[in-house]
């Protein structure tokens, strides 16, 4: 290993090392993300999840794909790993991976939109 050189990426992790610490973030797998979901020209969002957002079952609305859903979800819960910020609400949206409606959808887009504001925060 020492013949490699400095650690700098491992497991989709981007690895700073530094006289003051080590730096963990994730930027190149969120801009992945957005661009497997087609959100890099996105508008960006200040937070993940506005404050009027109730997520429950909503029987009501349209089912979307359950499959989309899911590949949506999977990233960002690896994502986490490096965001604890975003832990709360990738955690809600998964949830609902049985049934989601269109309410949830646009809560896990609402996400992206966030990660695409916040691509260098890390760890």
């Amino acid at each position: 290993m020492s013949m490699m050189g400095e650690l700098s990426f491992f497991l989709g992790l981007q690895i700073k090392q530094t006289k003051e610490g080590i730096f963990l973030c994730q930027s190149k797998y969120c801009n992945d993300i957005l661009k497997k979901f087609e959100m890099e020209n996105c508008k960006a969002a200040t937070t993940p999840m506005s404050t009027n957002c109730y997520l429950g079952a909503d029987e009501a609305r349209t089912t979307v794909n359950q499959t989309k859903y899911r590949r949506l979800i999977g990233p960002l819960l690896y994502l986490t790993t490096s965001r604890p910020n975003i832990m709360l609400v990738v955690c809600l949206c998964a949830r609902f991976q049985s049934s989601p409606k269109e309410s949830h959808l646009k809560a896990a887009k609402r996400i992206l939109k966030y990660l695409k504001e916040t691509t260098s925060v890390g760890l």
